[in-house]
């Protein structure tokens, strides 16, 4: 279990690191006078943001999925080794 513990807390890893870097974007965008109000795209931003979290939950469960099957395979495997001896 301690093998996938960096896939536990990789949403929040990179969760930090994308909210500078969009807070960035966002304050080019003001400052450049873009024609979309910057409330609008904060909340567009804060909504990726969201989405992403999701993504990268999903992403991690399946990784711990495809694990779990590799090893269950790998048990299998051993077993039908066993038996055809």
């Amino acid at each position: 279990s301690t093998a996938n513990a960096p896939e536990d807390d990789a949403p929040n890893r990179y969760s930090r690191t994308d909210r500078t870097t969009y807070s960035r974007y966002s304050r080019d965008a003001n400052s450049s006078g873009g024609s979309v109000p910057s409330n609008a795209l904060e909340k567009r931003i804060e909504e990726l943001e969201r989405e992403l979290a999701k993504e990268r939950q999903e992403n991690a469960r399946l990784m711990k999925m495809t694990q779990d099957k590799e090893e269950l395979i790998g048990k299998l495997k051993e077993e039908i080794d066993l038996l055809n001896r």
